[in-house]
């Protein structure tokens, strides 16, 4: 089984500022509401329990960085696709309630 990183927020957001990384590379896995209310405009929004029927739609010849609300549900995807194969996968440590935080917008 492959294994996946942490990654903290504030690189998530270096990375995606400096132009590192490309939006399909970002994967947000919490629900339509949660998205709504607050995301990343460089992600892509695949709910969790959508990810088993997501497969060929993602792609693994890039690093992805998986992001849910507080870094729960990320690692259960993160384990998820490294059991389907995956490698360079990234769980963003604390989630969007921490990148909200860095970007001065009140999560919770």
């Amino acid at each position: 089984m492959s294994e996946w990183k942490e990654l903290e927020p504030e690189k998530l957001l270096e990375l995606l500022a400096g132009g590192k990384i490309e939006p399909e590379q970002v994967i947000d896995v919490r629900e339509s509401f949660e998205w709504d209310y607050y995301h990343l405009e460089t992600s892509r929004l695949i709910p969790m329990n959508t990810i088993p029927y997501s497969l060929g739609t993602i792609s693994d010849d890039k690093p992805l960085y998986i992001v849910c609300a507080h870094g729960v549900r990320s690692v259960a995807v993160c384990n998820y696709l490294a059991e389907q194969g995956y490698s360079s996968l990234h769980n963003v440590t604390g989630g969007m309630a921490a990148i909200a935080s860095l970007q001065g917008f009140q999560y919770d």
